[in-house]
């Protein structure tokens, strides 16, 4: 079976594995969404099996993984309503056939030059930046205390920053300066989280702003390890985290 096949294949098997959940009640549905997020890994693996070349090209399997759990815990904050449920299972099936196909660019171009891997590395950004608001908000929305939220923002902080930088070095080998960034980048956005629990924001509103620091922290990694880290790029990404904080200011509400 061809590749292509193989993404169709996968994309509909966990496109009828998130409906068939749905059936469910909602705590067996929690374990359900678990278990597909296992599912997501093997059928991946199956699906990229031939360029999966290196134990580091695996961390391609990371963002697909989290993406569905993303999606599945997103599930349980939408209204029962068909119509708007709908659109969240054609989202998650265009996002798993595109993630597919950019996963198999990252694991192919870690073994020889490919012509997509820019496009292939823009795309990647910007799933990994939908799928940290997706967890970013079902995490806020627990509202649990501090010492369990922060443990969960810093592990899915860590795989995520993991993932987004690597195709920057794609490397088949370990890396210390991936693992050393992704560990700083997860522990300032978990300070991040920490300050957010103690501001009155909504969920949505702090969400937006983990995934601003997200969206800053990445592009400024990628940046360094692409050896890019100018002046101008610093600048651009403090602007965007400069406005999103004025913004999160105005959105505060600060009566008791």
């Amino acid at each position: 079976m061809s590749k292509r096949r193989r993404f169709v294949v996968t994309s509909i098997l966990l496109c009828l594995g998130f409906v068939a959940i749905q059936f469910l009640n909602d705590q067996n549905r929690f374990w359900a969404i678990g278990v597909l997020g296992i599912l997501t890994i093997v059928l991946f693996y199956w699906s990229l099996a031939e360029s999966l070349s290196g134990k580091m090209t695996l961390l391609t399997l990371i963002l697909p993984a989290v993406f569905t759990l993303g999606v599945g815990a997103f599930w349980f904050l939408l209204p029962t309503n068909v119509f708007a449920r709908i659109p969240i299972v054609i989202f998650y099936g265009l996002g798993i056939y595109t993630l597919c196909l950019t996963a198999n660019i990252y694991s192919v171009a870690a073994i020889r030059t490919i012509a997509l891997l820019r496009a292939a590395r823009g795309v990647g950004f910007v799933l990994s930046l939908l799928t940290s608001f997706l967890v970013y908000d079902t995490i806020l929305s627990l509202k649990t205390e501090i010492y369990i939220l922060l443990p969960f923002t810093l592990i899915v902080s860590f795989l995520l920053y993991l993932q987004g930088y690597w195709p920057t070095l794609l490397e088949t080998t370990f890396s210390k300066d991936l693992f050393v960034l992704s560990g700083i980048s997860s522990l300032l956005t978990v300070e991040v989280a920490a300050v957010l629990y103690f501001w009155p924001v909504t969920v949505v509103v702090g969400s937006l702003f983990l995934t601003v620091t997200f969206y800053m922290l990445l592009g400024l990694g990628q940046a360094k390890l692409d050896g890019r880290l100018f002046a101008s790029t610093v600048r651009e990404h403090l602007i965007v985290g400069s406005l999103l904080f004025a913004a999160m200011l105005i959105a505060t509400h600060w009566g008791a």
